[in-house]
């Protein structure tokens, strides 16, 4: 049976390198004014950065973070929908494109921004797929640094595929807005995954229902020990 790890940043590594990055998507949906649950909200987790919108003619609408009515939000959102995998969900606020911005101090060969997206240098990619890691997508970055030589990295497009299960949402929780879908629950303290929605032929991805939570397999996990790849921290998720 496949064991399951919220993957998390190694703060003490990170700590050690005294890098950091302030960076994020070159474009993204806006969020959203709903009038059925009266919520003003953008979600953050859903992140394409191999999704490129430089060819919409109203691109410019995509690059500037704000709320929308929910009207021209749906209106922007079908612009974006035949770019995006057929399965994306496409949330206020979601990410699209290279991932942009500055780097200050050095990096080891993994980091993360905001502990939300994870970047690795081409030859940890490389590594990992030859150990067997299945499903991973990576996508150029366009990060300035300001030493010589910098090295390259590479955003991991992570998709929103598994579900939390119902059993470790608060019962009184009210079912998502049905126009804007915004759900009114926290992460709960102690996950757990709803087993018959996690994806096959995938070692790391997103959880569709949390999608701040990044998720890898057993395979992934003894992979980044095997090559002693420092800078992601394993907590096993329980099943159910």
């Amino acid at each position: 049976m496949t064991r399951f790890f919220w993957l998390g940043e190694d703060t003490t590594v990170a700590a050690n390198q005294a890098g950091s990055i302030d960076a994020w998507h070159k474009w993204g949906l806006p969020g959203v004014h709903c009038p059925t649950c009266g919520a003003t909200w953008s979600d953050v987790g859903h992140e394409y950065p191999c999704v490129d919108l430089s060819h919409l003619p109203e691109r410019a609408l995509f690059e500037q973070p704000r709320p929308e009515p929910f009207s021209e939000f749906s209106r922007l959102r079908e612009q974006v929908r035949p770019l995006a995998p057929p399965h994306a969900a496409l949330p206020p606020g979601t990410g699209f494109g290279p991932l942009t911005g500055k780097v200050t101090g050095r990096l080891g060969s993994i980091a993360w921004v905001d502990q939300l997206l994870l970047l690795v240098q081409p030859h940890v990619m490389k590594r990992l797929q030859d150990e067997g890691v299945e499903g991973l997508v990576a996508c150029r970055t366009e990060l300035r640094f300001r030493q010589k030589n910098p090295p390259e990295f590479l955003e991991l497009q992570l998709e929103p595929l598994g579900q939390l299960h119902a059993d470790c949402i608060p019962p009184e929780t009210p079912p998502p807005c049905r126009m804007c879908g915004r759900h009114g629950f926290t992460r709960p303290e102690t996950p757990i995954l709803d087993a018959a929605s996690l994806p096959s032929g995938v070692d790391l991805f997103r959880v569709g229902n949390f999608a701040t939570m990044v998720v890898g397999t057993e395979r992934f996990m003894e992979a980044v020990r095997r090559q002693q790849l420092e800078g992601i921290t394993f907590r096993e998720l329980p099943t159910r």
